[in-house]
């Protein structure tokens, strides 16, 4: 398993976005104009090295989480934001539908400044226009060491969209997705 810090070539910014389960996300995001690359992982625990099976035990305190590599110059990390907030219920703590557990919590793991304060401020301006039925829950936090998930959870829908899960969850929400966002996906 691959571990390094959240950065990008000097053309590209990273975002780590965490929404339930990865797989989720990375299908999402894999289809977004101006994303360069998309690789699911774990962040925010305490636990070096976690593997799949710690993290869904819930005793590593990391989230399923993906690092979005995108071009600023072709989709702002602000546009990146309103996608996340429009593919998952940012008012459930620690879960996501039927998946459950810390480690589908929704997190915005900043990797500077400007990003902290535009997820503060999208934030405040959904609470604000009363977008949601309850309140925001998502954690708005300092990105910390990334590890890459094991391969096979690397692009899992683009390989196995007929899966009951892929299916049921994941196919949603692309769905959702494509339908709302149709002027940002890749041609």
């Amino acid at each position: 398993m691959r571990e390094d810090s959240p950065t990008a070539s000097s053309e590209q910014e990273v975002a780590i976005l965490a929404g339930g389960c990865f797989w989720c996300l990375e299908a999402v995001y894999d289809q977004v104009v101006g994303v360069d690359s998309v690789e699911s992982g774990y962040i925010g625990g305490t636990l070096d090295n976690p593997t799949y099976e710690a993290v869904c035990g819930g005793q590593t305190e990391h989230a399923e989480a993906v690092r979005i590599a995108f071009n600023p110059q072709v989709i702002s990390y602000q546009a990146l934001l309103e996608i996340f907030f429009a593919i998952h219920d940012p008012t459930t703590l620690n879960r996501q539908g039927n998946d459950r557990g810390t480690q589908y919590r929704s997190a915005i793991f900043y990797c500077n400044p400007a990003q902290c304060h535009a997820a503060e401020t999208l934030v405040k301006t959904l609470t604000d226009e009363k977008r949601y039925d309850a309140p925001i829950v998502t954690q708005i936090v300092p990105a910390t060491r990334w590890y890459e998930a094991e391969s096979y959870h690397q692009e899992y829908f683009a390989r196995n969209s007929l899966q009951g899960y892929c299916q049921v969850v994941v196919g949603p929400k692309v769905a959702k997705f494509r339908k709302q966002f149709a002027a940002r996906l890749k041609p």
